[in-house]
């Protein structure tokens, strides 16, 4: 048994993590309190070798809990982060948004040319910067991993990525935002989209904003990602057409709903239709894997002809299902190359 597979001696793992909103202290809670765990169940002795922020940074001691924010440092290049901590893996919890786009590019391609692994839940420099990342990591020999990017707790980029390889994969049909799932079932009960958003908004699914998730641009994000992984699409490429969810939308749930159906904001893509993602309002018919969906929760469907349609749903649309995400990302990266089943 060699040593990364021997329960008695796990691998001492150094993370950088980079954003330290909901998502990064949930993250850093999860090494905290699971670390034993993991060493025990994977090989894997996680833990924070730094953590940094626009504004400030740390360097955790080994085995301390995080000290308070008033007595970090002020903020350093990601190199000395990565000497300093001898990290292996950089973890990014940052907000996707167009003006963090840059750092983010900039911080993994940094990393993977210097052979650190790149676990990321932000998705803006994944469809500006795709094939720089990837050019990247077959120069450092680092992967990436992009699970919180792509439906936080629920692996639909798992398997895009690896799951139906060879399996004839030749569309993509999804509801990977769960505000809007949670709205257009809440329209569908009458409310109006205001009390469908503020009721998301108070049980976290929703974001402050959630204008990207009810236009559609979340989803579509999502799902040109996943074609990627699928079919290799070039992200920046990918075409889009969306239909939102707005104040109109009420009637149309209703009438679904009184027919014994139910709306859905449905995500698609398909091989024949290269660089192409459409998002638009579905009736969905009991049967149908999204008709199922309850409250916030997410599904893709991946049609493959000869194998069977392919479905995952579930997956906790909060900061702990991205966090949990990253997580599952991070033992994939440093448990890679281990023999058996393992």
């Amino acid at each position: 048994m060699t040593p990364a597979t021997d329960p008695s001696s796990p691998q001492d793992v150094a993370v950088v993590l980079s954003g330290y909103g909901p998502v990064g202290r949930a993250y850093a809670d999860l090494l905290r309190t699971r670390g034993e765990e993991l060493a025990r169940r994977h090989g894997v002795r996680l833990r924070l070798g730094a953590v940094r922020t626009g504004s400030a940074h740390c360097l955790p001691r080994p085995g301390e809990p995080l000290p308070p924010r008033a007595v970090w440092t002020p903020p350093v290049p990601l190199e000395q982060s990565l000497d300093r901590s001898g990290a292996r893996v950089l973890v990014q919890a940052l907000p996707s948004s167009p003006e963090v786009r840059r750092q983010a590019a900039e911080e993994a391609v940094l990393a993977l040319r210097r052979g650190v692994h790149v676990v990321t839940a932000a998705k803006g420099h994944l469809l500006t910067h795709w094939r720089e990342l990837g050019e990247a990591a077959q120069a450092g020999r680092g992967l990436i991993r992009i699970s919180g990017a792509t439906g936080a707790a629920l692996p639909a980029g798992d398997l895009a990525r690896t799951g139906v390889r060879g399996l004839g994969c030749v569309s993509v049909r999804a509801c990977p935002n769960g505000t809007a799932t949670f709205v257009l079932d809440r329209l569908a009960a009458g409310e109006s989209l205001a009390e469908a958003v503020a009721g998301a908004q108070r049980r976290g699914i929703a974001e402050a904003d959630p204008s990207a998730d009810l236009s559609g641009a979340d989803a579509a994000t999502k799902v040109r990602l996943l074609a990627a992984l699928l079919w290799g699409w070039e992200p920046s490429a990918v075409r889009v057409r969306t239909e939102p969810v707005d104040a109109h939308t009420a009637g149309a749930a209703l009438a679904a709903a009184a027919r014994g159906n139910r709306l859905r904001a449905v995500a698609g893509a398909r091989a024949d239709e290269p660089l192409l993602v459409r998002v638009g309002l579905e009736e969905t018919v009991p049967g149908d894997p999204l008709h199922a969906l309850a409250g916030p929760e997410k599904a893709v469907v991946y049609g493959c002809p000869e194998a069977g349609d392919i479905t995952v749903s579930g997956g906790r649309s909060s900061p702990l299902g991205a966090a949990l995400a990253m997580l599952k990302d991070t033992l994939d990266v440093t448990t890679a190359g281990r023999f058996g089943f393992g």
